[in-house]
């Protein structure tokens, strides 16, 4: 199994990651994806992975706690051993998160806090921790959000994060480029999934306001995203490091 790929994607049970996941399987990439409490839908998610051919495990995993950190990188370090004789993994997708909409002025520290955890100090404190197990060569793919480019009110606190987080990546880029590791942002625009209570898919007066200023004339799908995650990651875009791409069918242009 030496040529076999694997990535480890947070919040791979539902939405992007999910679908990043079943793209990457289409590829022969294999997966271990977390999540948080929905374990049976990690577990679908598995069995649709491996219905492609590809082999993936689903570990547990809260990326708002960095205390967990180290007894997750030990359990991602015994899954690799044992279904892949492997003591490093390719590819890191940082996509676990959650949402807020809430006016600047009501927005509580407790619900700042509680981004920050989530949305940028998790990915930071857990790429740091699975650095060793990392291959050299390998890839970090950040999910960002096109909010952190574009402006729609309710959403300070939440773009916030995600605009730490692109600045992250070019320094992730650059202090893990003599180990050969690119690292780029990925920023999907509205998409139709129960990411925020569903909020863009289940509001058919969002979705055609969101359409009428998108340039390709509709709101995003999780299958819109998942191939460009897979796209990022392969060796085809080896030379390309530091950057933000956005997948938004052209939001706000």
């Amino acid at each position: 199994m030496g040529d076999t790929k694997i990535a480890v994607i947070t919040g791979g049970s539902r939405g992007l990651g999910r679908n990043g996941a079943i793209a990457l399987a289409k590829r022969g990439v294999h997966s271990v994806i977390t999540y948080q409490s929905k374990r049976d839908a990690a577990e679908e998610t598995v069995r649709e992975v491996e219905k492609l051919g590809a082999k993936a495990v689903a570990l547990q995993l809260d990326t708002s706690k960095p205390g967990s950190f180290a007894d997750f990188a030990g359990a991602l370090k015994s899954a690799l051993q044992a279904t892949w004789k492997r003591d490093r993994f390719d590819y890191l997708v940082n996509n676990a998160g959650t949402g807020l909409h809430k006016g600047f002025a009501e927005t509580s520290e407790a619900d700042f806090d509680a981004l920050v955890n989530v949305h940028l100090k998790g990915p930071y404190f857990l790429t740091q921790r699975l650095l060793p197990l990392i291959a050299d060569g390998g890839r970090i793919l950040n999910v960002s959000t096109g909010l952190a480019r574009f402006v729609v009110p309710g959403y300070s606190a939440y773009a916030s994060m995600k605009g730490g987080i692109e600045v992250l990546t070019r320094y992730l880029a650059k202090e893990l480029g003599p180990r050969g590791i690119s690292v780029n942002t990925l920023a999907p625009g509205a998409i139709a999934t129960d990411f925020n209570g569903g909020a863009v898919r289940d509001n058919p007066q969002m979705q055609a306001m969101l359409s009428g200023f998108t340039a390709l004339g509709r709101v995003g799908q999780a299958d819109d995203i998942g191939p460009v995650i897979a796209s990022l990651l392969d060796e085809g875009n080896r030379w390309v490091t530091g950057q933000r791409i956005e997948a938004s069918g052209g939001m706000f242009l």
